[in-house]
């Protein structure tokens, strides 16, 4: 199915969760943000939301440094 990640369309299988997802983008957990649909997504919930055709994900890191 297709869904969209930062903007661009991205394949992914079907019943794929957040959490697979962001493992399969080698998305680190610690200092990353995720929004799905324009909802912000609470890491501890990543597990249990299924993602579905045209998802829009926003996955925000956080810079470090100074």
């Amino acid at each position: 199915m297709e869904i969209i990640v930062n903007d661009e369309k991205r394949e992914v299988a079907d019943g794929m969760t957040l959490a697979q997802l962001m493992q399969e983008l080698n998305v680190p957990e610690r200092g990353t943000a995720v929004a799905l649909n324009d909802k912000i997504a609470k890491r501890a919930d990543w597990e249990t939301i299924v993602l579905n055709p045209n998802d829009n994900v926003l996955i925000i890191s956080a810079a470090y440094g100074g």
